[in-house]
């Protein structure tokens, strides 16, 4: 449970209907399975201690007293588990039968939730024998002689750790309009819990699937949906166990209907907790009658994929629908700006590079969307001392291969005049020798977009901005930056989708050319014609940058937290590499928050930005002291 990552399971037990002895021995036996794997959560399906179909059988006391003697045998014989495990069963109260799901943690039953909707339609007749838990009148119900809370306002929060607090509904509460987890979740539940009863049909696992998946996209929550199965009665329907973890709109684990029955996750209620703090709109209310129950802290060991990329979709198809919708944010966004400010000319600096390529890509995108020739769109390479001839060949094919207007303009002599000008020595290639080439380049292209009636397109990108890997006032200023919010391990793949889907001839030729290319911002001379200065050997790999950049802005984790996943993720990297990497990660963004709070104008397209207008304010004098302390 360290780091707020809990393990959470889903099962389906083998069922013997009305038989709540037999079941109760199934249930203990997977619990204590599960608990042994880690779980610190364990949820069984709707009235699974006494069988889902008992029907008219639910009449009779012998099945309601068996029933009641099987709770209190589950929550003793589970009494050495470090574990809460959720159950359903029938309960009577105040001279009514509920459907019910008890909470069970340390050898005893914490709390009872009754169902809301008992659903009387199509093969469903539970209000035959059920009532909702709006006739409930008393706040405790006796089981076995032992008094219980009992409530569907109830929620159990977890002492040692209270970003854990569970919340319960069952079955046909999630398929209602208003759902009881929408408001277990405002009083604080962040795992929600359904023991279900859903019979199989055709095309319902699917739509389980979706309602899963939405109920805990807008609680913000963790969702363990567990279903009955194939012991329940065939007299008129089938259950599959179709169990379901979900975790704020993504499913985490599944079983597959009629398969083995279990599903487990670990769920990372920090994480919820911290997202439910970020959005503004997530609001909480009272009116929770809060139980108690504890758990160990102990390490949770993580089964769930850390990717190495997280913000590029693992699978072809989720990645080439991003790299198009990417596209189209982009050339949207500067279609608007060219066509509100009447720019005549899209004036792009193209050195051959990754960044200046997907820049042009956008640019002859938004000219199409705003009726403009591809003349209008001028590319400018502006070769100066480190310049090879690779990426100036590959600048001149993509740009003429697009059909765009191409113009050279050599800025060595320039930048030796100003470096005798300002007497900097010529063989001295220290920062000063390289900001004076950025800059010329930006004078360059200003100047020109000013000749032209046009406007310059950025082309630095997201990953750069977070390391502040940029020339202030030279590459880092332009008048729309279109692949501000882009980061660089997604750069790749948007070059890449468009190389694969739109090119052909010499530019698809070009662009993997230029994927192939080392990332280079040429400001060193090269050597016989072969790049000698390359990025990642000075601010480190991009994909570790890249993936400390998704955890510590989108998530707000903890370095401690973003060490951990990061030492899963890059598992082939010595752990003092990667926290050496995440230092020297901290150490850029704060320092070069300054070059941020100034940024262009420039479209978002993820959930992880640095706009100083809207995603990100920031102090450019905070001290990091407090992030290098993992």
């Amino acid at each position: 449970m360290k780091d707020g990552f809990v393990k959470v399971a889903a099962i389906t037990p083998p069922c013997s209907v009305a038989n709540p002895v037999a079941n109760a021995r199934e249930i203990v036996r997977l619990a204590r399975s599960a608990a042994e794997q880690g779980c610190k959560l364990i949820v069984f399906p709707e009235l699974a201690v006494s069988g889902y179909t008992a029907a008219d059988l639910f009449t009779q006391d012998a099945l309601l007293d068996a029933s009641d003697d099987a709770l209190l045998t589950i929550a003793s014989e589970l009494s050495e588990l470090d574990a809460a495990v959720v159950v359903g069963s029938p309960v009577r109260a105040d001279g009514k039968l509920f459907n019910c799901a008890a909470f069970v943690c340390g050898g005893k039953i914490v709390g009872i939730v009754p169902k809301s909707a008992i659903p009387d339609y199509g093969e469903f007749y539970e209000g035959r024998h059920f009532s909702p838990a709006s006739a409930l009148v008393s706040d405790s119900v006796r089981v076995g002689g032992v008094s219980v809370p009992i409530g569907a306002n109830l929620v159990f929060r977890c002492q040692s750790m209270p970003e854990l607090c569970v919340g319960v509904e069952i079955c046909e509460d999630m398929w209602i309009a208003s759902s009881p987890s929408a408001r277990l979740a405002e009083m604080g539940a962040t795992i929600i819990c359904n023991p279900s009863a859903s019979n199989e049909l055709i095309g319902k696992a699917e739509y389980r699937r979706l309602l899963v998946k939405a109920a805990s996209g807008k609680a913000l929550c963790c969702y363990v949906y567990a279903d009955a199965g194939t012991g329940e009665s065939t007299t008129d329907v089938v259950f599959a166990g179709h169990d379901i973890i979900s975790e704020d709109a993504t499913v985490l684990a599944e079983s597959k209907p009629f398969g083995e029955g279990i599903a487990v996750a670990e769920t990372d209620v920090f994480k919820l907790t911290r997202e439910r703090r970020r959005q503004s709109t997530f609001r909480t209310r009272g009116g929770a009658r809060e139980l108690g129950f504890d758990l160990k802290i102990t390490d949770t060991t993580l089964t769930r994929r850390i990717s190495r990329t997280p913000f590029v979709p693992d699978d072809a198809s989720g990645r080439a629908d991003r790299c198009k919708l990417i596209l189209d944010i982009q050339s949207s966004g500067l279609c608007k700006r060219i066509t509100h400010t009447g720019a005549k000319k899209i004036v792009v600096g193209l050195s051959g590079g990754l960044d200046s390529a997907l820049a042009l890509l956008v640019a002859v995108e938004a000219a199409r969307k705003a009726g403009k020739s591809l003349g209008d769109v001028l590319a400018v390479t502006m070769p100066c001392f480190g310049t090879t001839s690779r990426t100036r060949s590959n600048a001149e094919l993509l740009a003429k291969g697009l059909g765009t207007d191409f113009k050279e303009i050599a800025i060595g002599e320039a930048v030796k005049v100003h470096l005798s000008d300002i007497g900097h020595p010529l063989d001295v290639t220290d920062v000063t020798y390289e900001n004076a080439q950025a800059r010329e380049r930006t004078q360059v292209l200003m100047d020109v977009a000013n000749m032209t009636g046009g406007l310059v397109v950025g082309t630095g990108d997201l990953s750069e901005a977070a390391l502040g890997w940029s020339t202030y006032n030279g590459d880092h200023m332009s008048m729309y930056g279109v692949n501000a919010s882009v980061p660089k391990t997604l750069v790749k793949h948007v070059v890449r989708y468009y190389a694969d889907e739109c090119a052909s001839g010499d530019v698809k030729r070009a662009l993997y050319d230029i994927l192939d290319t080392p990332i280079s911002p040429e400001l060193i001379p090269a050597q016989n014609d072969k790049i000698v200065q390359k990025t990642e050997e000075i601010v480190g790999s991009y994909e570790l940058n890249d993936f400390f950049l998704y955890y510590v802005m989108r998530w707000g984790f903890a370095p401690r937290k973003v060490l951990r996943l990061a030492s899963l993720a890059f598992d082939d990297l010595p752990r003092k590499t990667v926290e050496q990497s995440l230092d020297k990660f901290y150490q850029r963004f704060f320092a070069q928050q300054f070059k941020r709070s100034c940024t262009p104008d420039a479209p978002k397209v993820g959930s992880v930005a640095l706009s100083p207008r809207g995603d990100w304010r920031m102090p450019s004098d905070a001290d990091p002291w407090v992030w290098h302390r993992h």
